[in-house]
């Protein structure tokens, strides 16, 4: 397989821990791991195996002739598919091992695969937090988080962050990607919730990209296998489809000890074999397909029968499949950096920084989670921000220590000697805003006096004013001439779907 990064060996009994391997080459990032390069074989041809002997469920029939004729073991009658290694490793060799994100306007955004860290909001959350409780969230909502995460600079890609309560169920998919679309020009992750909604949403991405949605595209759309082993007729639709030139993010969903082995290496062994078989459909469909080796593993709390994505098994997972991804020489993607809490507290705040720095230390390309609580089913404009600084901080992580004969300072060391100060000394003002990361007003660092003069806030209330200090500001709206042919895609398909009416439809302000 393609070449893979140096990294810090760790995780099995002997093995040799250390935090830089003699020989990297300058420059080149350092990348937390978890698994050997013969335990990544090991899962690899577990996959393989699995892929081949046991196969996967595909619930749809063109899917099922399509692989038949590409040379797959099918059984129409059972929806079981078995692909040879052949398939695989044509359908791995077919794959771009990197690609560009644009923005809503075409300029380019961000490459995919270059093991560079970018923060995503979540996505696909049904309530909005409100104080201490949360409701069924409404178009509103995500009009106010889409302009909070358009704003904050450590926000790389905005979601379709929640289902707008009013939107009937044939357009809660399209609806959502029109409302970011109308207020942020960051590239968009998205997913369909149905065969015809993916067309849809192609026509609105269409309409305000000017057509280019193909060869400049602004938003990744996420296909969920569903585990142990199956795709659903939604989703395999959703595989052929998008092959026809939208990128594809395969998001694996392991849940050791429910829907996936208890053992760690188990549940990968499945998210392995699940996300290999999308690739094998979507790079049969479209050689050159651009897809991303996502994720969203979880934990079983056998106690009380939920699946938090902030376990820290979840995040073990993650860091292993991230490995799979790299070694088959993909951009990786996973749902970090949240928390399984119900507030904004101490709990979401521990979380969110540990499994968002260990993705982050794992040089996965998306890490999306800002914002979320409650298995990612709650999303808070006040977290929103929060999980930014939090970003911030990993940012800083990632830069590292530039060593140099500058940045050594030996020469100042000596000139100053014991006792030296170099608040007023130039080589101080030249490094200290590139050395020193200083996080934003939602982060207190006051000394007491101050803080108690200035009201003696906690984050919380920092973030709601942060929250009200953006939403007084105008959202980036497309041009004129864009925003009214988003409008009028969106009206086509409201006729479509019968739908007269929807918020916001041809408003340029939330």
């Amino acid at each position: 397989m393609r070449s893979r990064p140096s990294r810090w060996p760790c995780g099995s009994p002997g093995r040799r821990r250390r935090m830089r391997e003699v020989g990297r080459p300058m420059g080149e990032p350092q990348v937390f791991e978890l698994l050997s390069d013969s335990e990544i074989e090991a899962v690899h041809n577990a996959a393989l195996a699995v892929l081949s002997e046991t196969g996967v469920f595909i619930d749809h029939p063109r899917a099922l002739e399509h692989l038949a004729g590409c040379g797959a073991e099918v059984d129409a009658a059972s929806g079981r598919v078995r692909i040879p290694p052949r398939l695989v490793k044509e359908a791995l060799a077919a794959c771009p091992s990197s690609f560009i994100l644009y923005d809503r306007e075409g300029r380019e955004a961000l490459r995919l695969g270059a093991r560079e860290v970018h923060f995503a909001t979540s996505s696909c959350a049904v309530r909005c937090q409100e104080g201490t409780a949360a409701r069924p969230s409404r178009a509103e909502d995500l009009v106010r988080l889409t302009r909070v995460a358009d704003a904050l600079p450590e926000i790389d890609l905005v979601s379709t962050q929640v289902v707008a309560d009013e939107a009937p169920k044939e357009l809660a998919d399209s609806y959502r990607l029109y409302l970011v679309l109308r207020n942020s020009p960051k590239p968009v992750v998205t997913g369909a919730f149905s065969e015809e909604g993916l067309w849809d949403m192609k026509a609105l991405l269409d309409a305000v990209t000017g057509g280019r949605t193909e060869d400049r595209p602004c938003a990744v759309f996420d296909v969920c296998p569903s585990p142990p082993l199956k795709w659903t007729a939604i989703s395999a639709a959703n595989i052929m489809d998008a092959a026809a030139g939208l990128p594809v993010e395969f998001v694996s969903m392991p849940m050791p000890g429910a829907a996936t082995p208890v053992t760690l290496a188990g549940s990968v062994v499945v998210h392995t074999a699940e996300t290999l078989s999308g690739i094998v459909l979507a790079q049969t469909v479209r050689p050159g397909t651009r897809v991303v080796w996502g994720g969203a593993p979880v934990g079983f709390d056998m106690r009380h029968g939920t699946a938090p994505l902030s376990a820290v098994e979840a995040t073990m997972i993650t860091v292993a499949y991230a490995q799979m991804g790299r070694h088959y020489g993909l951009p990786t993607h996973t749902y970090a950096g949240l928390s399984d809490s119900k507030l904004v507290d101490a709990q979401a705040g521990l979380e969110t920084a540990l499994s968002g720095t260990v993705a982050a230390l794992a040089r996965i390309d998306i890490i999306a989670g800002a914002g979320a609580l409650d298995f990612v089913g709650t999303q808070s404009l006040e977290k929103l921000v929060v999980d930014a600084e939090v970003c911030g901080l990993i940012r800083r992580l990632l830069r590292g220590i530039e060593v140099s004969p500058d940045t050594l300072a030996r020469d100042l060391i000596t000139a100053l000697g014991p006792g030296g100060d170099y608040l007023a000394q130039a080589h101080t003002r030249r490094w200290f805003r590139t050395e020193l990361h200083l996080p934003g007003p939602v982060i207190d660092r006051l000394d007491r006096k101050a803080w108690e003069e200035q009201g003696r806030t906690d984050i919380l209330a920092r973030a709601r004013e942060r929250v009200e200090a953006i939403l007084k500001n105008d959202p980036r709206a497309p041009d004129p001439d864009r925003a009214a042919e988003l409008d009028r895609a969106m009206r086509r398909v409201m006729d479509t779907r019968g739908c007269p009416s929807l918020p916001f439809v041809g408003a340029a302000e939330g």
